[in-house]
Parts: C-alpha cells; sequence; structure tokens
C-alpha cells in the first residue's frame, strides 16, 4: 500500500470545512475515555470498561441500525468482580439511544492514534479540492451523506452484528470517490515501501484506484487475517457513493496543473 503525502492540485479558497473536520476529529479523539493514553500502550480495567460503554452508546451498532434492537444490558463503565474475576459490569441502559443519530456520532470516533493519523491524512490531503469544487455546505453536506451511506452499507452486509462501528474512512473513502472522479490525473506525492520508503509521483487514478482495488479485496476477507476488525466493505460503500455523487460536478470541473519534471526522485521536487 502506498503512503499518499501530498497532491499537486492547489484549492482557490481556505477549506474551512475541511479543516474543522480534522479538527474535531482530533478533540473528540482526546476526550474518548482512555484514548489520549493509548500511545504507551498501557489501559487500565477501569480504562476499559469505561471506553467501552462510552462506545456502546455513541458508536453505530449493525444489529441497532438494522433492526432497532436495543441491547436490554449494555456496559455501564464500572468495574466489578464475577465468578471469573474482576470485569466490566453490565446494566441497564441510563440514556435513550437514537441509531439514526449514532451514526453521525460514530463517524468521529476512532479505536487508536493509527486509526485516527490515518483517516486525518487522506482527509488532509484529499479533501481540500473536494471542497473548493463543491463549496463549504455542499461538501459537508456530501461528507455526512458518504458516513451514513458507509455505515448502512456495512450493517447491511452484517446485521446481526453487535460490535460497534467508529471511524471517519467511510466518509472519507467517499472524499476519495469524488477525487477519483473529478482529479484522475492529479500527481499525488506518495511513498512506496520498497527496502525503504522510495518517493514517487503518481496519477490520483493509480493511488486512489489502488486503494479502492485493496479495499474491495479486503472487503471479501481475502489477503488479511482479520478483514473483520476493518470496515472494508464500508470502505467501499462510502467510496461508491461519492464517485457517483461527484460525477455531476465533472463537467466544467478546471483540470489541475501539470507539474513539470520527471516523476521519480528528489530532482522533480522543484515541480511541486
Amino acid at each position: 500500500m502506498v503512503i499518499p503525502v501530498h497532491d499537486v492540485n492547489p484549492v482557490r479558497r481556505t477549506p474551512w470545512v475541511t479543516y474543522a473536520l480534522l479538527a474535531a476529529n482530533v478533540v473528540v479523539f482526546l476526550l474518548t475515555p482512555g484514548m489520549a493514553g493509548s500511545l504507551t500502550g498501557e489501559s487500565s480495567l477501569a480504562q476499559l470498561c469505561h471506553l467501552q460503554a462510552f462506545l456502546d452508546h455513541w458508536a453505530a451498532v449493525p444489529r441497532e441500525l438494522i433492526h432497532h434492537q436495543m441491547p436490554r444490558l449494555v456496559p455501564t463503565g464500572e468495574v466489578g468482580v464475577g465468578p471469573q474475576g474482576p470485569g466490566c459490569v453490565v446494566g441497564p441502559a441510563s440514556y435513550d439511544k437514537s441509531p439514526e443519530l449514532s451514526v453521525l456520532t460514530a463517524m468521529f470516533l476512532h479505536g487508536g492514534w493509527m486509526h485516527l493519523l490515518g483517516n486525518m491524512l487522506f482527509l488532509w490531503i484529499f479533501g481540500n479540492n473536494i471542497e473548493d469544487r463543491m463549496g463549504h455546505l455542499r461538501f459537508l453536506l456530501f461528507y455526512a451523506v458518504c458516513g451514513i451511506a458507509a455505515a448502512y452499507g456495512f450493517a447491511l452486509l452484517d446485521t446481526g452484528s453487535a460490535a460497534p462501528l467508529i471511524g471517519a474512512s467511510g466518509a472519507i473513502a467517499g472524499v476519495l470517490g469524488a477525487y477519483l472522479v473529478l482529479y484522475p490525473k492529479a500527481r499525488v506525492w506518495v511513498l512506496v515501501p520498497f527496502l525503504i520508503f522510495l518517493p514517487l509521483r503518481l496519477p490520483a487514478w493509480i493511488v486512489l484506484g489502488l486503494w479502492f482495488v485493496l479495499q474491495a479485496v479486503y472487503s471479501s476477507g481475502g489477503g488479511v487475517s482479520d478483514a473483520g476488525t476493518v470496515a472494508y466493505a464500508a470502505h467501499v460503500a462510502g467510496f461508491v457513493v461519492g464517485l457517483l455523487l461527484a460525477l455531476p460536478l465533472r463537467p466544467g470541473t478546471p483540470p489541475p496543473p501539470e507539474p513539470r519534471g520527471i516523476l521519480f526522485g528528489r530532482r522533480a521536487r522543484p515541480g511541486w
């Protein structure tokens, strides 16, 4: 998998919505119980129980989205001792949860620093151009629609799952789909892991097309042993929805500037 670091595609206006989404995701992550200190890998049982209760309240759950089957007992965030030793206490929910609203709140939750930083990197690189093309309010609506479609698309494929679905990757996948439609020839600087990280400048259609193919393969369970821990199907659904929503904007979209210089190595950098 290549790692994008920069695209050669300037914008005409400040992408305030993209900046706001980046900030909101970071702030929510820092406020999520136990996440701010997850970089060290040290978590107490009390922190894990608190996190479990927090996610059960605010994350999207496929079974709840499709069947509106709310669990009778949920984690309370407290630690107790049972016949098998210490564990997280469960009890009747002290809150009313809206499955539809949980789709939106889940888009700002992340499971760790790498999960957060990976999503924010893609949003930082590709979100500004889509916002520039759509405008601030339309981009915000587009982002939300892609995230909702991604969550429900995943839930429809696993209607009985009670596992929490979190992350902005479904909405960001929609941004990537729109970018592929609107700016397929834009050059993207990427790092390719091959003994060392090699810098390459590639067309967006190669970078994003490869990303989509990998998500489609992983969503089928092929090529990975932990496909169940990542909602690859949500990525596919978000990408396709974003691509379709951007199609009407393709006519009239100005092409990105054609970079000068060779496409490999340090000598191409002056052509950024």
